[in-house]
């Protein structure tokens, strides 16, 4: 039994990454997937792959950062597919690198637009659909950037940080109408936003040397995570937050 058969989920940043292999066990597994990104053709990439292997699946190609682009997100969720289900916030920017003191204002701005405000905004969208469907899982992508404090990411920590705090805040406001909310907290995952660090070997083995499975992760071991935090197997998990880092954390 495929242990999403009959859910429908929306996930955003899709194009690559983290996003595209969330969507792709989520098909694997029997969810029709609605995957959202600003990439319109890589988005259907992504599509042609999933409905060509026999799953359901569309695009709706926008920024999170656009209320507009939420609304129309969830809207085409239903219309498509009758509900929806899961919710997985996944898109994100980086803004590495930078001193606290060295970051704009108009670095700030973007990174809290996509990585908090345009969380706040898909998960409004979401909850009213997810309450007439009976309930549903909302996985917020997250960081180990919230939990310990790493150089030169103060923009991207903030932004982790207060998704973490919006996690448990929605967890609390829905559970007893059956919407579960956790957070998956990766380390390095070797994805494009990762590309720069994991090329360069020097700095690369200086990172690793704080894990103590010293390799990056994969984007299929954080879906396998997200797989489980969408299916009803976590039914009793909600207001979590759950690093997936290789044991980074737990130094």
């Amino acid at each position: 039994m495929s242990r999403l058969q009959g859910k429908v989920a929306l996930i955003t940043g899709c194009s690559v990454g983290i996003g595209e292999a969330i969507a792709r066990r989520f098909a694997r597994e029997g969810a029709s997937v609605v995957i959202t990104g600003r990439r319109k053709e890589l988005l259907d990439k992504v599509v042609g792959d999933i409905t060509g292997e026999g799953g359901r699946a569309i695009a709706v190609a926008g920024s999170v950062a656009d209320e507009a682009h939420a609304r129309a997100a969830v809207d085409q969720a239903v219309r498509a597919f009758g509900k929806l289900d899961v919710l997985v916030n996944n898109a994100g920017i980086g803004a590495f690198g930078k001193l606290l003191h060295e970051t704009d204002d108009a670095t700030w701005d973007d990174v809290l637009a996509v990585n908090l405000t345009g969380a706040f905004r898909m998960t409004r969208a979401a909850v009213p659909a997810m309450l007439k469907a009976g309930g549903g899982s909302i996985i917020n992508i997250s960081s180990i950037a919230s939990l310990v404090g790493i150089p030169m990411l103060a923009a991207y920590a903030a932004s982790k940080g207060g998704m973490d705090a919006l996690t448990r805040c929605t967890a609390i406001d829905y559970a007893k109408q059956g919407i579960r909310c956790n957070a998956m907290n990766p380390g390095l995952v070797a994805t494009p936003m990762a590309a720069s660090l994991i090329s360069d070997q020097a700095r690369l083995d200086q990172v690793l040397s704080n894990y103590p499975i010293a390799r990056p992760g994969t984007p299929e071991e954080v879906a396998a995570l997200a797989l489980y935090l969408a299916s009803d197997e976590s039914a009793w998990m909600t207001g979590t937050i759950v690093p997936i880092d290789g044991g980074m954390t737990a130094r």
